[in-house]
Parts: structure tokens; sequence; C-alpha cells
């Protein structure tokens, strides 16, 4: 086929974008006619799949005098948010995403249309791609922006409406979709999401001066049933820490702040267990891969983490091949958000031999119990929110002590490599494909 792909926002940043851009890999590798349209500033040179025609829409510029507008209202590079949009920017995004998709209709042809997010710019290839087969993979952030802004909701809803189909992560996502836009439940695919599987594996045993090569080694040994605070064998292995990682945006919203304050808490019972004991504690390690854009919150995040009990370091933005490596040398995988889709980077932590903690989100654990039974994953009751992503502030002290306990629980997990080798790109796209 001839597949048009679309993206308000970069498609080489962010999960949507990672998303995109390897089912846009598989497209071609499967032997598609593949184009893309997508958002980006005015000086960005994405780096996409070979023999994809890419078609850019570069804010920016004089057409568009403001930055890339981010499904996220913050984004891990500089964006405009939806909900500060004024009219006359809404004008000028339609105007710019209209004029491009009526310049690929003409020379690219495209069989069908694959828009990502059900929001504005799928909206207006809906309006402009009439006599075309549009579909619209939905990310979650699109629910979360129809859930907390007005912007167009009227002319999004009657778009998504006539919509040829639209491919959901998981059933509570579907039912969401269904509830929000009125779409008929017929039209809405679940398909789950992907990885890549020639990155995120096990790989070669790493040896490194922090010990990570022992930590492999000893890992049947920390698989106890110990109570919090007992001495287990992983004890006489003192020098050897426990390594916990994070992957994603470092910002409240994703629950770093409650990350470091859980970590503390199991720190604090460990050292109290092992002085009981007399036995050598665990020694947490915490690392946070990711980048920010809200200096004064990440600034702050910093700050608290220089007061933990545990060895905490900030890895920034990491390459995939890097992220892969900072899994490997890890014990544990932690995900305390409070808002996720299907969160892809616990099934590449999960290929990479972690174990997983992750807060349990309508539809992740239905998804994962389903598509990857037996998973080592320990879930944790998220706080009660008072909006879409924002949880009541006096929730946080009981989720964290959620959280410390499931990591203590995660510990004490059987460790070793779990296949979701089945839940590659390739066969995402494929069932994608197939539905298209």
């Amino acid at each position: 086929m001839r597949i048009l792909n679309v993206s308000a926002q970069k498609p080489d940043s962010t999960g949507s974008g990672v998303y995109l851009a390897e089912t846009v890999r598989c497209q071609v590798a499967a032997g598609h006619d593949v184009a893309m349209v997508a958002g980006i500033a005015a000086d960005d040179a994405p780096d996409l799949s070979e023999g994809v025609l890419f078609c850019p829409v570069r804010f920016d510029t004089e057409a568009l005098p403001f930055h890339v507008a981010g499904m996220s209202d913050q984004m891990p590079y500089p964006a405009t948010r939806y909900c500060d949009m004024t009219p006359s920017m809404t004008e000028a995004f339609t105007a710019s995403f209209a004029r491009v998709f009526e310049e690929v209709d003409e020379g690219f042809g495209p069989d069908v249309v694959l828009c990502h997010h059900l929001y504005l710019a799928t909206a207006v290839a809906v309006e402009t791609f009439v006599h075309r087969r549009v579909f619209a993979v939905c990310h979650s952030t699109d629910l979360r922006q129809m859930g907390k802004y007005g912007l167009e909701r009227d002319r999004i809803v009657a778009a998504m409406r006539r919509l040829t189909g639209v491919f959901a992560l998981h059933e509570a996502q579907k039912e969401e979709v269904v509830r929000v836009y009125g779409i008929d439940p017929a039209q809405v695919h679940v398909v789950g999401t992907g990885f890549n599987a020639s990155i995120f594996n096990t790989g070669e045993p790493e040896t490194c001066d922090d010990g990570a090569s022992e930590r492999s080694a000893s890992a049947s040994a920390r698989a106890t049933d110990a109570p919090m605070g007992a001495s287990t064998c992983a004890d006489v292995c003192a020098n050897v820490p426990v390594e916990l990682v994070y992957a994603g945006k470092i910002w409240k919203k994703k629950g770093v702040p409650s990350l470091l304050e859980a970590a503390d808490l199991v720190e604090t019972a460990r050292r109290e267990g092992a002085r009981r004991s007399e036995s050598p504690s665990l020694r947490l390690r915490l690392r946070l891969a990711g980048g920010h854009n809200d200096s004064e919150e990440y600034a702050g995040i910093v700050a608290r983490a220089a007061r933990c009990l545990s060895d905490v370091a900030f890895l920034g933005r990491l390459s995939q091949t890097d992220l892969a490596q900072a899994y490997r040398r890890a014990d544990i995988f932690v995900l305390p958000s409070f808002f996720e889709g299907l969160p892809l980077v616990v099934i590449e932590a999960l290929a990479c031999g972690c174990k997983v903690v992750t807060t349990d989100l309508p539809g992740i654990r239905s998804w994962l119990e389903a598509n990857a039974p037996g998973a080592p994953i320990v879930y944790v009751a998220p706080p009660l929110m008072r909006a879409v992503d924002e949880p009541f502030e006096d929730e946080l002290p009981a989720f964290e002590h959620r959280l410390a306990d499931a990591i203590e629980a995660c510990m004490r997990l059987e460790a070793g490599p779990f296949d979701v080798s089945h839940l590659s790109w390739e066969g995402l796209t494929a069932r994608i494909v197939e539905a298209l």
C-alpha cells in the first residue's frame, strides 16, 4: 500500500514519536510505499528510515511563529501547549497542515492515512482527505487533552466520528475512546504496543566498577521470601547494591518525587532491619533516565535527590542503545507515573531482564497479563486523583509507602530473562496493516 503517516509533533521524541518512527520503519521493511507528515522546528532534521517521503510542517517560521504543539503540557523540547493556542494560532496550525496534506495528496496519492493522536491535526486530516480512508492511533495524551481543555472540542469530536477506524492500546482505552468521542465500538481495534527487539534484549553480561556483573550472579540469592528488614542471602553481598532504574520525563506527573521518597523508605527500613539483625544492609542505587523542560521543577527534584539516603544519579536523555544498557545494569525498573496509555518502557525493561514495579493504571495490568503472562511485575495502587494526571497532595504519602512496599516485594521475585519477543514492532505493525 501507499501509507501516509501523520503526527502534529516531532517523530523522533516522546513515546508516541518512537511508536510512529518504529511503525514507519516496519512499514518500509514490509515493502509499502511510505510518506510522513510531522510537525518539526525550523532547523530540525529528524533521522527517519531510508525511503520515507518526509513532508514537514515547520514551526518557528513566518507561517507558524510558535513552537511545535505538544500533546503533553510539558515536552522534552520547546513546545506550545494546546491550551495556550489563540484563535489565530489555531487558524495558522490548521492552514499549514491542510496545505501540506493537499500537496502530499496530489504528489504521493496515499491509499490510506494513518494519524497519531485523536486531536487537532487528525481532525484537519479527516477534513482534507475526504476521499481517502483515514485511521488514527490513540496514545492517551489525546484523551487527557480532551479531558482538561476545550480547544476545538466540537470540531475534533465530529471529525473523529468520521474516521474509518481507530487503534487503541488496550481495552480500557478503547472504552474511553468510545465514551469521549462517541465512536462506534466496532471501529476501534485494540493493537497494543511494540518494542525494538534488536536493541532491547538481555545482551551480553556487562562488567563494570560498580558490581553489575556481581548483581547478575547474585540475582538468585536476592530472590527470597524474607520480609522487609530481615537478613537474606543477599545481605552477604552488601557491596553489591540493588539498582533501580526509571526512564521517562523527570517531572511530578510521572511520579519521580514519589519515587525518591519511596527509595528513602526502603533504605530506612533496610538499615533498621540490618541494625536489629546485626547484618549488613542492602544498599539502593537509583538511576533516573530522561529529559525535562520545567527547570524550576527539575531543580527541586535534583535538590531532593541530593538528600536521599540512596545513591541517586540523573542520566539525562539516553539513546535507545544506552537506555537498553541502563536496563541491563538494573535489577528493577520502576514507573510510578500518574497517567499512562500503555507504557512501552515496561516492555523494554522486561526484554532487558528487569523486574518491574508500575502504577496500576487503567488497562495496563489486564493488557500485560494477557500479553505477558507470568511477567515479574508488581503493581501499585495509584493515589486518588483530582484531575486526569494530578493526584491529591495528601494522598501521596500513602502512595509512597505502597510504592516502597512494592519495591521490596519486587526484590523478592525470581530474577531472570522474560521473553516478550512476540511484542515486537514488527508484530504490532502487521496487526495495524492488516486492519488498514
